[in-house]
């Protein structure tokens, strides 16, 4: 892999304002960037090719989710970055998108940090997959049964104006029932 290639993202977005300013955002930064306003447009578009990573808002039309679109993804290649791009998403959805391997950033998005978090997911995974095939030259074949550690990016929460962080803990349950 050559240091001059062109990353391909696929951006999904029902908000079509939203959608086209993530595109003219990466592609001024020199990303081959695949814009759908569906989840059905952008799993058409995941079978007809293979992508870097994946932004993807959490609520699409017809109450189709992100999580369908970056399943649909990772059929292909299992360890795709990816994020959720959301204003509504719950801990539980976070927790889900975590649980996964997948990033989340909450709207609105800086665009700093909107940029710095998709080259940073790019960065990761293209690192792995270099150290990943180097070993695979320097060792001997691994023998039947044995497995490595997944070499791939941890998930992040954005929050806006804050950089990136953790969410907090889960609230306990009894902690929950006195907040109401």
């Amino acid at each position: 892999m050559t240091e001059s290639r062109q990353f391909r993202v696929l951006v999904v977005d029902d908000e079509p304002s939203v959608l086209v300013t993530y595109r003219l955002i990466l592609e001024q930064e020199g990303y081959d960037v695949v814009a759908c306003g569906t989840s059905r447009e952008a799993i058409a578009a995941i079978k007809k090719q293979k992508f870097d990573v994946v932004l993807c808002d959490y609520s699409l039309e017809e109450q189709h989710t992100g999580f369908e679109v970056i399943t649909a993804a990772r059929k292909s290649d299992a360890d795709l970055p990816a994020a959720l791009l959301t204003g509504y998403a719950t801990l539980e959805t976070a927790d889900e998108a975590a649980q996964q391997g997948i990033g989340v950033m909450f709207k609105p998005i800086e665009i700093a940090e909107f940029l710095a978090t998709t080259s940073s997911m790019l960065r990761r995974n293209h690192e792995s997959s270099e150290r990943g095939q180097s070993k695979s030259r320097s060792q001997p074949p691994k023998r039947a049964g044995t497995t490595t550690p997944r070499q791939c990016w941890r998930p992040f929460h954005v929050r806006p104006r804050q950089g990136l962080s953790r969410l907090p803990p889960r609230p306990s349950r009894k902690a929950a029932t006195s907040m109401v």
